[in-house]
């Protein structure tokens, strides 16, 4: 059974009922960020019962040492963890000298969450009764500034139900916080400094070993009826922790209304000795402007994002909340206003996998940015990657790579792999393909040439020269093969011939070679200057080719399928459909061993491929090679539905391509792997949009322009859409009875729709 609490609605995640078993998923489902920073949402005021108290900081990282049984070369020697931050929520609260704990509580009522998505804010209301028999009214209002991206803030009220009672209130900063996510259980921070001014308090800290110094910092005040009262006192520092107390007699049914302003400062951004003086002027700024005016501008905010990214579904509410539910996540977790930053594979929502940069974000996202935000968003991606070159080639060359080859990492902070499952590390390496494939992506859609000569070539060079060394050429079958790796489908590890492995390592070389020759003809100073730093030379093209001209993919004649790998067919080959559902999912249910010898796919692998390079297959050959591999695929993967959902809908199976819409889209609202607790799927959620925009609406580039075969669920009255391109606002509605086109700007625009040329005039609507 899937969780199925959360409440149906067109632009809110809603939540009704205290549940303490719920808390965890709850806390990851309503997370809050604004592309800096983020946080779960945990409750500000204690809480004794089961909780994974999270806050986190873009680009903030610990290098937690490598922990594995037997060391073997080339692992990286530390896991990048993204690390739990100070914690600027709390407020404690009592109520006639009682604790307001939720879990100690004799009686809850009246429990909501809303994560109002539209305007960018989370909040929580509810009646408790305490053990003294005090009972109170909380709604808490809380969000992380869109604007001010060191900023969230929290208007907290408490009501005294019944009789007056004295409120205790104390905000308070605390430093003492640990990781979920540990190997050795190190402590990931220094607290270098603890004090406070007036109603102001700062924590200042550093991360151990990568010295990042932060300061986290708070300011409140405190209303009732409208007047300010003023603390007892100073606030009081004491370890790791600060805080400031309130003592209010509150007359019955009158709410005291706490306003707290919190976050960081970084030395990412400011210098280290000014972080103080950095968290004073977020301050002042918050105050000045008040709660109410920074709600307001946290709305506008977002309604500059939903202008371009939303897609309105009419008809299925479900369906309608699931899409907004990823848009929305997507755009909290990365902005693109900084190209130091990435897309980690859980965000701001949680701890696992560590790192903040997979190959996710090429293979998923990167459609998703172009495509709903201006084009230097992308380009910032594909900026972070260059910059990262050196490492790439470092770290192929701690597996004995040589003269400049290059292999992306699995995970990475900084663009180290710090990935250290060998299995994953050393031979999950169709990763790199991906960000070759990004780079033709990029161009493809935007038509910005510019990157490939100034930073793109330098990437491809280094990708074709790892993909030349590691295929290694077979006497017996007279080609070129590459041993020994895991594909997208991790339930097979070291494999031979993985046909995805293969392909892409291909394509990526002969992409490359092209590139060079376009280059040299187009930007001959940039080719001087590549060829100089690189030393490539016509001697080792010439290999190149070799490799692209021979490579095998394995392939059966019997099946009429390219062969995932050498010996798939060796395996039992039941399908998903026979499996007793008690052995699912199977990545909780089986061991290691059992799956690896088993046929089922964790998500799209030779299925990739037909994705990626679906212009050079036929649809029958596509339909071939779906029949084949979909029965056999268990989807335990957040990547693997969306890419399904793409493919039945070209094959006009829209009922099976719905199917995974759903999956793909409610995967977190109704933990379909049950693992929400420990964060969101945020990469995937790009893949949602693709669902879409690719799958339904059928966009596709060819010959430079843009093409649609528009479809649409008999489940949904329409949709809408609006895709950035090339500077061109392009709105797209589908309805049972046909499609239509609006374009913003000045000049036409031509497009095809199922295979025929229709050109969209701007001011007018164009209906197919």
């Amino acid at each position: 059974m899937n969780q199925d609490y959360i409440i149906p609605n067109d632009w809110s995640i809603l939540e009704e009922g205290y549940d303490p078993a719920r808390i965890k998923s709850s806390e990851s489902l309503f997370s809050l960020g604004n592309g800096a920073m983020g946080q779960r949402t945990n409750f500000e005021e204690r809480y004794t019962g089961p909780t994974f108290q999270g806050s986190y900081i873009g680009g903030v990282y610990y290098p937690d040492k490598t922990r594995v049984g037997w060391w073997k070369n080339g692992y990286p020697e530390y896991f990048a963890k993204v690390i739990n931050a100070p914690n600027w929520i709390g407020i404690d609260v009592a109520v006639n000298g009682e604790p307001l704990d939720l879990n100690t509580c004799t009686a809850i009522s009246k429990f909501r969450r809303e994560l109002n998505m539209k305007e960018g804010w989370y909040r929580r209301t509810f009646e408790a009764t305490l053990a003294n028999g005090a009972v109170v009214a909380v709604e808490a209002i809380r969000f992380l500034s869109m604007e001010l991206d060191e900023l969230g803030a929290i208007r907290y009220a408490i009501t005294p139900l019944g009789a007056d009672a004295v409120l205790e209130l104390e905000p308070y900063l605390d430093s003492g916080i640990h990781n979920e996510d540990t190997n050795w259980d190190d402590p990931f921070w220094e607290t270098t400094a603890v004090n406070g001014a007036g109603s102001r308090a700062y924590i200042e800290a550093r991360t151990l070993k990568t010295h990042f110094h932060i300061c986290t910092f708070m300011d409140s005040r405190l209303e009732l009826n409208g007047a300010v009262i003023n603390p007892g006192g100073e606030s009081q520092g004491e370890g790791k922790r600060i805080g400031l107390g309130y003592r209010v007699d509150v007359p019955a049914g009158q709410p005291l209304v706490l306003f707290k302003y919190g976050g960081y400062t970084s030395d990412r951004n400011h210098s280290r000795d000014g972080l103080r003086q950095a968290a004073d002027r977020v301050l002042d700024k918050a105050l000045s402007a008040g709660f109410d005016t920074l709600l307001k501008a946290q709305a506008a905010a977002w309604a500059r994002v939903w202008e371009m990214s939303d897609i309105a579904i009419e008809g299925d509410v479900k369906a309608q909340q699931g899409i907004r539910f990823n848009i929305y996540h997507l755009n909290q977790t990365y902005t693109g206003r900084d190209s130091r930053l990435n897309i980690g594979p859980k965000g701001f929502t949680g701890e696992k996998y560590g790192g903040s940069t997979y190959w996710d974000t090429e293979a998923y996202c990167i459609p998703f940015y172009m495509a709903t935000k201006d084009q230097h968003v992308a380009r910032n991606l594909l900026k972070y990657r260059y910059n990262q070159l050196d490492k790439a080639i470092e770290n192929a060359g701690k597996l004995g790579f040589t003269g400049g080859a290059a292999l992306y990492p699995m995970v990475t902070m900084n663009g180290e792999e710090c990935h250290n499952e060998w299995e994953i590390t050393f031979e999950e390496i169709h990763r790199n393909g991906a960000i070759a494939f990004a780079i033709f992506n990029y161009y493809r859609y935007t038509g910005d040439y510019s990157y490939i000569p100034e930073m793109g070539l330098e990437v491809l060079i280094g990708i074709a020269r790892f993909w030349n060394q590691r295929a290694s050429f077979s006497e017996q079958k007279q080609q070129y093969v590459i041993l020994g790796v895991t594909g997208p489908n991790e339930y097979e590890n070291n494999v031979n011939n993985n046909w995805y492995t293969n392909y892409i390592a291909r394509w990526c070389i002969g992409y490359c070679l092209e590139q060079l020759t376009k280059v040299k003809e187009g930007y001959p100073e940039d080719y001087d200057r590549v060829i100089g730093l690189t030393h490539l030379s016509d001697r080792e093209r010439d290999n190149w080719k070799k490799v692209v001209e021979n490579m095998y993919l394995p392939y059966s004649d019997r099946h009429q399928v390219f062969l995932q790998q050498d010996n798939f067919l060796d395996k039992e080959l039941i399908p998903v459909a026979k499996l007793d559902r008690k052995h699912r999912p199977l990545n909780q249910k089986w061991s290691w061993d059992r799956i690896l010898r088993s046929p089922y796919i964790k998500q799209a692998d030779t299925l990739q491929g037909f994705y990626l390079f679906e212009d050079q297959f036929s649809l029958e050959e596509l339909e071939r090679h779906f029949d084949f591999y979909e029965p056999f695929t268990v989807h335990e993967s957040s990547l693997s539905p969306c890419v399904h959902a793409i493919q039945a809908a070209k094959l006009d199976r829209m009922d099976q391509a719905y199917a995974f819409y759903l999956r793909t889209s409610r995967l977190d609202l109704d933990d379909y792997n049950k693992e929400v607790h420990e964060g969101l799927h945020i990469t995937s959620m790009a893949g949602t949009w693709m669902s879409i925009v690719e799958g339904f609406g059928g966009m596709r580039m060819r010959d430079d322009k843009l093409t649609f075969s528009p479809r649409i669920p008999k489940e949904w009255k329409s949709y809408s859409f609006k895709i950035n391109f090339r500077h061109r606002i392009l709105k797209v509605t589908v309805t049972g009875k046909g499609c239509s086109f609006e374009l913003e700007g000045k000049d036409e625009m031509s497009i095809r729709v199922f295979d025929k040329r229709v050109v969209i005039r701007p001011g007018s609507t164009t209906h197919v």
